[in-house]
Order: structure tokens, then sequence, then C-alpha cells
């Protein structure tokens, strides 16, 4: 639609496509994103449109948009119902560790049960090391595999680096540090505190017990 069709819409006709398009949404929303549009459609100086394939992609881009914000609505209210879920705090009991990655980390694992040891989830998200050999010879460096969750390795990671800052886990920051003191490059030093980390939230799991830091 081009600046003047919406205002010849007018705001209501504008909140009840938005509130079609949208229906979990608040009519309190609705009302301030289809006011919000025609406000747009006043102040937009290019009034006049003069390829009609600028309308179609602008349509589709509208449209995609309002999904996002939908699909984006309905994440963080699953996000918001695992608060009453035990190992959603357990897990937010580790510095570094926030909302968005508990949830992560926690939908990723499933049921902790299924590992009946800590390796068995290093491996599943595939940050166990890859051996390379052949005859006598093995390779002193090795990469991790990468075959399991890409979503849980990326969380870990994240939660690695927010870990390690000023105001994060002081048991993390101190395993890095004697890995770069053993000459470890950082990027492997890194890798080795999201493997103690998953062994972290396995013990942590089992056990249902809170994240206690050091003093």
């Amino acid at each position: 639609m081009t600046p003047t069709a919406f205002r010849d819409a007018g705001e209501l006709s504008v909140a009840e496509v938005i509130a079609c398009l949208c229906p979990s949404r608040s009519d309190r929303w609705v009302s301030d994103k289809a006011t919000r549009i025609i406000s747009a459609a006043a102040n937009n100086p290019f009034q006049i449109v003069s390829y009609s394939g600028h309308l179609i992609s602008l349509a589709m881009f509208i449209e995609l948009l309002l999904q996002y914000q939908e699909h984006l609505s309905h994440l963080q209210s699953q996000i918001d119902a695992l608060e009453e879920v035990e190992g959603y705090q357990i897990i937010q009991s580790i510095p570094g560790i926030g909302g968005k990655i508990a949830a992560t980390i926690l939908s990723e694992i499933g049921e902790v049960h299924r590992f009946n040891h800590a390796k068995k989830l290093v491996a599943f998200a595939g940050i166990d090391p890859s051996v390379y050999s052949s005859g006598k010879f093995t390779a002193t460096t090795n990469r991790i595999t990468k075959r399991g969750s890409k979503k849980l390795r990326h969380a870990l990671y994240l939660a690695v680096l927010c870990g390690l800052r000023k105001t994060g886990s002081k048991k993390m920051r101190e395993f890095y540090d004697k890995k770069r003191e053993a000459g470890k490059p950082h990027r492997v030093a890194l890798i080795a505190c999201v493997n103690k980390l998953l062994h972290w939230i396995y013990a942590l799991l089992v056990k249902k017990e809170q994240f206690v830091d050091l003093a």
C-alpha cells in the first residue's frame, strides 16, 4: 500500500489487519502500531510511488516483519514458561548464563538423565576433541568434533564469554587463567572452558543443586 492508501484506509482498518497478523498481541499494542503506521504515512516525503514492483517488495517485507515479531513473541512466552522449571533456575545460578542462554541450553539438552555420563553430553554438544592418527603418527593438535548441536555449542560459548567478564564467574576465570599460564592459546582455553562449563551443568542438573562460585 502507498502512504495515500494507508491514510485513506484509516487507523481502524490498519489495526484490524495488524490484529489478524499478530493475534497474540494486545489491543493496545495493535492500536499503537496502527497509529505509528498512519503517522509515518502522513510524514512520508515520497507520497507517490513510481514503480508498482516497489509496492510488492514493501508488502512482502512488512508481512515478514510482522511474522517475525509474532514468532519472537511466541518464543518469549515459551521462555517465560520455563521459569517454573527447576533446571532453568539451576542453570541460571551459573554466572554468565542469562534467561535466553539458559533456555537454549535446557531445550537442546532435554532430559539430562538420557546421558549416563558428562562425557556423553560433551560428545552430544560436539566439543569433545577429535584425534587424528595414522600408523604410528598421532596428531598433537586436536580440534573439537563439532558433530553435535550447533545451537548448544553457541549458547555455551556465549555463556563462557559472559562468565569471563569481571562480573562473571570467578571459577571460570581461574580455570581460564590456568590454561593460559600452561601455554594454551586463547581459543583453546575458551574451548576448555566450554567443556568445563558443560561438566558443571551436567553435575548440577543431575544433583539438582545450585552453582557455588569461589568466595
